[in-house]
């Protein structure tokens, strides 16, 4: 039986969490195929001092990995925040299929948020649902930037 978007979704919160525990910015990452989770990722950013550690990245290597293939077909990902140009952009290189994200992102959000890059004429568009446990993806984030 497929487990519901929210209990992903609530993965991915777990993940934006440990981030926000390691000084990071609270966004985590879940890829899904056939029901189990394949990837995840949290961003690294600060950690690993390189612009590509976002979540996405992060959760797609380990995707990659998990299925010996650059090819993410038949792949749902689940993000706490809706992805940037960057992610975005490795989302429809890695054709996956499905994204569901949390919380809009008003500054760099490349699916709705400033532009949807899934809009434009590419070969592959991804399915896209936002607003999946958008408020509490939004708290983890608000949490953490009135922290600093």
């Amino acid at each position: 039986m497929t487990k519901p978007h929210e209990y992903y979704m609530s993965q991915a919160l777990k993940l934006a969490r440990e981030a926000a525990d390691a000084g990071e910015v609270p966004v985590g990452c879940v890829i899904v195929r056939d029901g189990a989770v394949i990837g995840r990722g949290r961003n690294r950013r600060e950690e690993k001092q390189a612009v590509c550690s976002h979540a996405e990245m992060e959760a797609m290597a380990q995707a990659n990995a998990a299925l010996c293939s650059w090819r993410l077909d038949g792949c749902a990902l689940y993000v706490t925040l809706e992805p940037c140009p960057m992610c975005a952009g490795a989302i429809l290189n890695a054709r996956i299929p499905k994204v569901f994200y949390g919380a809009r992102d008003s500054a760099f959000g490349a699916c709705g948020g400033v532009t949807n890059l899934f809009m434009e004429q590419f070969p592959h568009r991804p399915a896209l649902v936002g607003g999946i446990l958008a408020e509490d993806c939004q708290a983890v984030l608000a949490e953490f930037f009135e922290k600093l």
